[in-house]
């Protein structure tokens, strides 16, 4: 049985250069933003093979760098990733090691576990929960490839959740690469469906786009870099799941197969339903008159739409066939409870001009920036007063930004002490610095931000603010201090990195236990200590991360205690040419009040009903590779019933069951 497996896992990767030559492309040898690649001396085709047939094209042919290196005079090149690490790590929750939060279900609203301070000044829409599923600006990868390259992904995550995405990148001539990146995800109702054949069984989808170009001068004077990027995201809200019982009367704490909060719709009515869609055009491009001068320009367009509606309103207010009211999801509704309905359509012009330069003296190296920032947005806001009549309004505003960054680095090419401050036209500001070396990172922000675009102003049949019972003054500028430092120490197999943040936060602005946005003036003052560990022994790895939090001032930010990850491991070689990685991951948050999710205004908002977290999570994985293939297999939430029958990630929202996963990661070079 095992070689079987073993001879079909071979086939699969011999058979898959043969899968590639369906993708037109040519075999031109292009540069990079480092300098030029010299070719490979053997004689090639078309197939990148040489007469001993020999495969030249792979991991090392393709190469790609990254915006903020361009930007930053670092000419670094990035090679393919083509270790097991992290394979089986395959939802977006898993990804960010667990520092995000969702709803138990892919797709679902994401939040962060542990409180972030704002990186940008200027004011943003306050949509966010769906961010964490687009393609991010400075993830973007620019190619250069030797040969035409194609990644190919699918996900098979268990109880219907599934992942699909195809790359693919080419080089036009040894100067111009061009690519994209399709994504596609969709995943299950767990709770309030009747079961497979359920029409209104499809809990969330996702399309993801990304097209992205590079292209260098002959002299490597001039330097472009752009992408477009798309996501359209869909989400049936269900609001949670009501409490069950037996038929005895005995209550059912962990109801998995119980009814949703929020009831779905039907062919006639739109159920509780959420979506948004982005688009972000984005260049960025910059020319050398001297290494010491340089100019650049960066541009963004970006038009974000977020639109919910719940045509089952009455329903989901109340259920006459209920002895109490345990449907009510909406705090309020004035005026028809026929239909809810919100609309929001944020577009932003940003430009930024500047000039930078480096510079070296006696092995070290001087790097400087100074910028102007422009940015002109409009957010206009739609609502609902009776199922056919709309109030509309809209924030128009122009911002202005200076400012500069200042970089050394130190002869040993390991450290650099790095200075940048921001300051707007309207009192805004944004200073921060950090030195990095092998066994030393520290550094601290002090931020000035405004309030997001949504916490400024909010209207529909459910909320409205400012408004006169709580005061009409605006919301001031938020403030946020924070240091922070870690160690890297080794000590033969044992490598360590204690770590500490503290955090100083004023005019903090949140939602109350009823979603309503509220000011925080007082100070909150944050500290978390935290140690990084990772033990390899032999075939042996132990690796995590852990962290405590602990906090003064308001409770209106709500963060467990302890936060651990541990992965345990054992890695080895079968049959001469299968790796296989196999083990267990650990995840535990402490209970906690964990915040609550409003779909209308795609919030999170504080809540004092019920605790969330204090379980173990344990999924089981192998992760497998042969040649350039990698595949995972994953027993997911491998210990659900085994010591309590269940937990919640969220209030009212359960994780996903224990279910099997499986995936395989393709890359092709020819």
């Amino acid at each position: 049985m095992k070689r079987s497996f073993i001879a079909l896992l071979i086939s699969l990767s011999v058979s898959l250069p043969a899968w590639s030559q369906q993708f037109p492309g040519s075999t031109q040898v292009p540069g990079s933003f480092g300098g030029r690649q010299s070719m490979p001396t053997s004689t090639t085709g078309t197939n990148g093979i040489d007469d001993s047939t020999k495969v030249i094209y792979g991991p090392r042919s393709t190469r790609y760098v990254l915006e903020d290196d361009v930007f930053n005079n670092r000419r670094k090149l990035y090679t393919l990733d083509t270790t097991m690490d992290d394979v089986h790590r395959f939802t977006y929750v898993q990804r960010s090691q667990n520092t995000y939060q969702d709803l138990g279900a892919l797709g679902t609203p994401m939040r962060p576990v542990f409180l972030q301070v704002p990186q940008q000044l200027g004011a943003q829409s306050g949509y966010y929960v769906f961010s964490p599923y687009a393609y991010q600006t400075m993830d973007v990868r620019y190619y250069d490839t030797k040969s035409p390259f194609t990644d190919m992904y699918i996900a098979l995550g268990g109880n219907n959740q599934n992942i699909l995405r195809f790359d693919m990148a080419q080089n036009i001539n040894p100067r111009w690469n061009v690519g994209f990146d399709v994504q596609r995800f969709t995943s299950q109702k767990q709770f309030g469906t009747s079961g497979n054949t359920d029409p209104y069984k499809l809990l969330a989808q996702n399309w993801g786009v990304q097209l992205h170009t590079n292209y260098r001068s002959k002299n490597d004077k001039y330097i472009l870099l752009a992408h477009f990027i798309n996501m359209n995201h869909s989400l049936d809200e269900q609001g949670g799941v009501l409490p069950g019982e037996t038929a005895s009367g005995v209550p059912i704490l962990y109801n998995y197969t119980g009814d949703a909060r929020l009831r779905s719709g039907s062919t006639s009515l739109q159920g509780p339903h959420g979506w948004e869609i982005r688009n972000n055009s984005h260049i960025y491009h910059q020319y050398i008159l001297d290494q010491g001068f340089q100019l650049y320009h960066k541009f963004d367009y970006q038009v974000q739409k977020n639109f919910y509606q719940d045509d089952t309103l009455r329903l989901n207010l109340t259920d006459a066939g209920l002895t109490t009211d345990v449907r009510k999801f909406y705090p309020t509704i004035l005026g028809d409870t026929s239909r809810l309905e919100q609309h929001a359509r944020f577009r932003l012009f940003e430009n930024q001009f500047g000039i930078k330069g480096i510079s070296q003296f006696k092995g070290a190296s001087f790097n400087y920036r100074a910028y102007l920032r422009i940015r002109n947005y409009r957010q206009t806001s739609l609502y609902n007063t009776s199922r056919t009549n709309y109030n509309e309004y809209a924030t128009t505003r122009t911002e202005t930004f200076v400012g500069g960054w200042l970089g050394y680095y130190f002869p040993d090419s390991l450290s650099r002490l790095t200075a940048e401050a921001e300051l707007g036209a309207g009192g805004s500001y944004r200073i921060q610095g950090q030195v990095e070396s092998k066994f030393l990172t520290a550094g601290g922000s002090y931020v000035n931000v405004e309030p997001t675009l949504l916490q400024e102003r909010f209207q529909s049949k459910v909320y409205l603010w400012p408004d006169a019972t709580r005061g009409l003054e605006p919301l001031s500028k938020r403030n946020y201090l924070h240091a922070y430092g870690k160690l890297n120490v080794g000590y033969k197999k044992l490598r360590i990195q204690p770590s500490l943040d503290y955090y100083l936060v004023k005019n903090y602005v949140y939602f109350d236990t009823a979603g309503v946005v509220q000011q925080e003036k007082s100070p909150i003052s944050i500290i978390r200590p935290g140690l990084g560990y990772h033990l390899q022994l032999g075939k042996f790895l132990v690796a995590g991360q852990a962290y405590y939090t602990a906090k003064e001032g308001p409770d209106v930010i709500r963060m467990p205690p302890f936060f651990i990850n541990t992965r345990i491991q054992y890695e080895f070689l079968y049959a001469k040419v299968l790796y296989i990685q196999t083990g267990i991951d650990l995840h535990y948050k402490s209970p906690y009040y964990g915040d609550a999710y409003m779909p209308l205004t795609q919030q999170y908002h504080i809540q004092n009903r019920q605790k969330v977290e204090g379980y173990v999570l344990a999924d089981l994985y192998a992760n497998l590779r042969i040649n350039r293939t990698r595949l995972f297999i994953k027993l997911t939430h491998a210990n659900q019933g085994l010591i309590t029958p269940g937990y919640y990630v969220a209030p009212d929202f359960l994780p996903m069951r224990r279910g099997f996963a499986f995936g395989v990661d393709w890359y092709l070079f020819d």
